[in-house]
């Protein structure tokens, strides 16, 4: 989002072109850069999560932002500022995982709208700070010269500013998760956690209850210890707390030292994967990618449209018109980082109080058969009396910020609750953000392209009106979707679920039958489970 408002300057800066209608397609290119990159490393980022945890994967696609928009701002060409951004991608698959993340942490669906509604929030924070410093710090030697010299190193590289500062919040952000960021999947929240530790150790250390919590621990360790012998005494030998049944384990997803086992894993490779890709999680990956296609060609058309210079030509109505606005970077921050503050708001208040009311598909529905009307109506902007052009502009953004705040969380929990099983529940959303990058890393490059040839036609409105056409194309395929629970799509899946993870035998009945045989009968559990696992892989 930082870049928004001064990638169509920078691009100019390159000296590409002489023709300004050009630049709209060269600012496509460095914005497609990062999805195209994204698309490609999204389902390695989502299935690695699923073998080492979403806390590993959120931690290094922060990282590696920070390294690319370093490399970006010491850009002073177009194939290095695509050798940044592509970097970006490759090393950030934050968007699936983080969804996969948010769906482990709620699993009650009447807690979904308000739970979805946080990470669009931060999103939205994000959407403001970005552009307020993409447009407040670009060429700061012009825009401070008291503060920033002809001398200094912003002067070669007039970029570079914004993403320095940029680079530092995502190091906070890497900080902050190291210290803080609890690990969700099932298999590995439980494993130690050093940086988590160390984070704890720091909230104790600045509330001064250090010596109270290790007091306070102590104290309850030696009250448990008093008191195990009292209840373990109570029960007869070989059914102790800490044993299980004699020679059993409780269940078939414990191993025989009491830990977890790799058998959820094992049921994600034999079933989950073979049955996770529904009729219903592929209709809403389909609309998550449609619907990713036209807000980012929206988020790059708009401040290319507002630095568009102002025509001279006099338009010839209803569709032969063109020209844009000719606002500086500072304006089109400001205007940016204006939209995001309404978002926020909008996503904590509104979109909890209408998914609650009217349910995700039928808001989802209602807002993706709205958004066409936008796009037809944003480019005749420019023919508004000048006074009340910033007005329209503002009242567009509002439209479109009201939709995507909608459209986005409502698409998010119909792909959740259509999941056949959250144990490839990574898998599924990595699918669903490479699907999505792959739409983001399109959709910029495409419009510009459009945008440029309807420039030369005299037609600015063309590639919004393109926009409008694949919108139609995404209300239509909401008319498929439905809103489930995943139960409807995956009965045999979790029926077999069911059968690897609970007890194959009673353990009570095999101790009636084996006890009066004596221990020379007796049959090891390992070995009874062992049999029926090599059936299991069989069928």
């Amino acid at each position: 989002m930082s870049i928004f408002p001064y990638i169509y300057y920078m691009i100019s800066s390159f000296h590409i072109t002489t023709d300004d209608t050009q630049i709209a397609i060269y600012a496509g290119m460095v914005t497609s850069a990062f999805a195209f990159a994204e698309f490609s490393t999204g389902v390695i980022w989502g299935r690695l999560s699923d073998k080492i945890g979403r806390k590993p994967v959120l931690i290094g696609g922060l990282a590696g932002t920070g390294l690319s928009m370093i490399i970006f701002g010491f850009a002073t060409n177009l194939p290095l500022a695509l050798a940044g951004r592509a970097l970006g991608g490759l090393l950030n698959g934050n968007i699936g995982v983080l969804q996969t993340t948010v769906a482990e942490m709620v699993t009650e669906k009447e807690h979904q709208p308000r739970a979805y509604a946080i990470m669009p929030f931060v999103w939205c924070l994000g959407s403001i700070l970005g552009p307020a410093l993409g447009g407040a710090l670009a060429e700061p030697c012009i825009s401070y010269p008291k503060v920033f010299g002809p001398n200094t190193i912003f002067a070669k590289f007039p970029y570079l500013l914004p993403n320095l500062v940029c680079a530092v919040i995502l190091a906070c952000g890497v900080l902050v998760g190291i210290l803080f960021l609890e690990e969700t999947h099932e298999d590995m929240k439980n494993r130690r956690d050093v940086g988590l530790e160390a984070g704890r150790w720091i909230l104790s250390f600045f509330k001064r209850r250090q010596a109270e919590v290790r007091a306070f621990d102590k104290a309850a360790d030696a009250y448990l210890d008093e008191c195990r012998p009292l209840v373990e005494d109570e029960l007869p030998p070989g059914y102790r707390s800490t044993e299980g049944t004699p020679h059993f384990p409780l269940s078939r997803a414990e191993s025989p030292e009491g830990g977890p086992s790799n058998r959820p894993n094992r049921v994600a490779k034999q079933i989950g994967m073979r049955k996770a890709f529904t009729k219903q999680v592929i209709l809403n990956i389909i609309g998550y990618g449609i619907l990713a296609y036209h807000t980012i060609a929206f988020e790059q058309l708009m401040p290319v449209f507002l630095s568009t210079p102002i025509s001279e030509e006099p338009p010839s109505l209803p569709f032969k018109f063109t020209g844009g606005f000719a606002l500086p970077t500072k304006s089109i921050g400001l205007i940016l980082s204006l939209q995001g503050v309404y978002s926020m708001t909008a996503q904590i208040f509104l979109f909890p109080v209408v998914v609650r009311k009217f349910g995700s598909l039928r808001t989802f529905r209602f807002v993706i058969m709205t958004w066409p009307v936008l796009y037809v109506l944003v480019p005749y902007l420019v023919l508004l009396p000048s006074r009340f052009q910033m007005v329209g502009v503002f009242i567009c953004l509002l439209w479109k910020i009201t939709a995507q705040v909608l459209a986005y969380p409502a698409n998010a929990i119909l792909l959740a609750n259509s999941a056949p099983s959250m144990l490839v529940l990574g898998a599924i959303n990595g699918i669903a953000a490479s699907t999505a990058s792959l739409s983001r890393a399109f959709g910029p490059t495409v419009s510009g392209i459009i945008y440029s040839w309807g420039l030369k036609m005299g037609y600015t409105g063309l590639a919004w009106w393109a926009n409008a056409l694949i919108c139609v194309v995404g209300a239509i395929e909401s008319l498929w979707m439905e809103e489930t629970d995943g139960s409807a799509d995956s009965a045999q899946v979790m029926d077999e679920e069911a059968r690897l993870n609970d007890p194959c035998f009673d353990p009570v009945i095999i101790d009636g039958v084996i006890g009066p045989l004596g221990p020379s009968s007796e049959i090891h559990a390992d070995f009874l489970y062992c049999e029926l696992d090599h059936g299991h892989a069989e069928d």
